[in-house]
């Protein structure tokens, strides 16, 4: 899913706003008596966010009729070149819907505003939302938006009930271990008379599945992909070493997939073609799959954590709203803003509509109203609390799917070694920092 929310992130556009010079607070509007005050909203034009927004927008200017809200979409690539182009030129939305890995490099260079004190500070915030997702929001201790959603990739697998009654393995799953999974993983691996994989017992190949279980791995076992001056990376850890060869071994000594026949591009597909008995991927799987496969009969179940016994992984931080430095209106901006996602009914709404897991701690602690609309995403809210912000991680896009993704796949394919691979991952993520600088 990231993949489609963050692809046209670039290092360039990072650097281009860090390095601008700092923007100063507009000076407030004042509208005259009866004025209305017109604030812009910008998003991305994925349907069910603009569905969804249209109607919390709507619901917002008939709460606050003074307000008016001209909300415009963008596709995905057109609304990065245009924040690119319109935050120099001042001729930004007042509103943005933002990912918040974007966050901290558009807040650095001086475009975003800060959250006022009196609006939220962030000891509060802190309080309302989960770690993970907040955090792209937190940029050295000041708070730059709320997030409306918990962007998860790990903890949770999607399961084909009939290829665990037709091997007959134990169903509801019982995995107490990870090593639990993977040896009902060989059961259900199928392949025909010549040898050939025809249905994969588990599929973990991915570009942001690869990545997300490396990092989880290495801070299970107490580790850090990060070096000691928080900047560059260390990938040449014991810990990250061990994280890469379960990665391994699960394709070349289990045989539970081949990254061959199952592919990054075909997982969901194949899952829901009946060719994969458990696959590793973020909730949004579920929700992509029944667009094609409508009735598909599925369950979305945890997993332990790979190493120890307590679920710590890293996660990016989601679609949020942030606020222009240029808007004229910042009273009326923060109104907006908060309705979308401080209040946890329209939030629940917005999580509901667009199926992604909710930031706000509250609609977990009381989520039946939001499982009706998208039932399995409850096994990932007993998790949620282990998960930490992946972090300033430069480029997050190369990091995964051109260093990350890249070598570990190649090491699981056998194209390379294991040691090579780790040490050209370490090598081009800290070549790539120092590129940044």
């Amino acid at each position: 899913m990231k993949a489609k929310f963050v692809l046209w992130m670039t290092v360039v556009s990072l650097i281009l706003m860090a390095c601008a010079a700092p923007a100063q607070p507009a000076s407030p509007a004042k509208p005259a008596a009866g004025e209305k005050v017109t604030l812009r909203l910008w998003s991305h034009n994925n349907p069910a966010f603009v569905q969804v927004n249209q109607v919390l927008v709507d619901a917002f200017m008939k709460e606050n009729p003074d307000i008016e809200v001209k909300y415009e979409q963008f596709p995905y690539e057109q609304l990065i070149q245009t924040l690119q182009t319109s935050m120099p030129a001042k001729s930004e939305a007042d509103v943005i819907e933002f990912f918040g890995t974007w966050t901290c490099g558009y807040a650095r260079g001086g475009r975003l505003m800060e959250v006022p004190g009196d609006i939220m500070p962030l000891a509060q915030a802190q309080q309302l939302f989960f770690k993970a997702p907040l955090d792209g929001y937190n940029c050295d201790g000041k708070l730059y938006g709320f997030p409306n959603e918990f962007n998860l990739e790990y903890g949770a697998v999607l399961v084909n009930p009939e290829i665990f009654k037709k091997h007959n393995v134990p169903y509801p799953p019982q995995w107490k271990t990870f090593d639990d999974l993977i040896a009902d993983a060989k059961k259900l691996t199928e392949a025909d008379i010549a040898g050939t994989m025809t249905v994969a017992g588990y599929n973990y190949i991915g570009g942001d599945a690869l990545g997300f279980a490396f990092l989880a791995g290495i801070l299970q076992q107490g580790g850090n992909y990060f070096a000691a001056d928080g900047k560059h990376f260390n990938f040449e850890s014991p810990e990250a070493k061990k994280a890469a060869q379960l990665l391994v071994d699960m394709a070349q000594r289990d045989k539970v997939t081949d990254p061959i026949l199952f592919p990054d591009e075909k997982a969901i597909e194949s899952f829901f073609q009946g060719k994969t008995a458990i696959l590793f991927r973020g909730p949004w799987a579920a929700a992509s799959g029944l667009v094609d496969y409508p009735g598909f009969k599925f369950d979305y179940v945890n997993v332990p954590p790979y190493f120890g016994n307590k679920h710590i992984f890293a996660a990016d931080s989601g679609w949020g709203k942030v606020v222009s430095i240029n808007t004229k209106y910042p009273d009326a901006a923060w109104k907006l803003v908060q309705f979308f996602t401080t209040n946890q009914a329209n939030a629940q709404t917005w999580n509901g509509a667009t199926g992604t897991i909710p930031a706000l701690k509250g609609i977990v602690d009381q989520p039946d109203e939001f499982l009706k609309k998208a039932p399995w995403v409850k096994p990932t809210f007993e998790i949620l609390p282990g998960g930490t912000f992946i972090g300033n991680v430069g480029d997050r896009d190369q990091l995964w799917y051109q260093i990350m993704s890249k070598h570990l796949l190649d090491a699981i394919q056998g194209t390379t070694s294991l040691d090579d691979a780790i040490k050209a991952i370490h090598t081009e993520a800290n070549a790539m920092v120092d590129a940044q600088k």
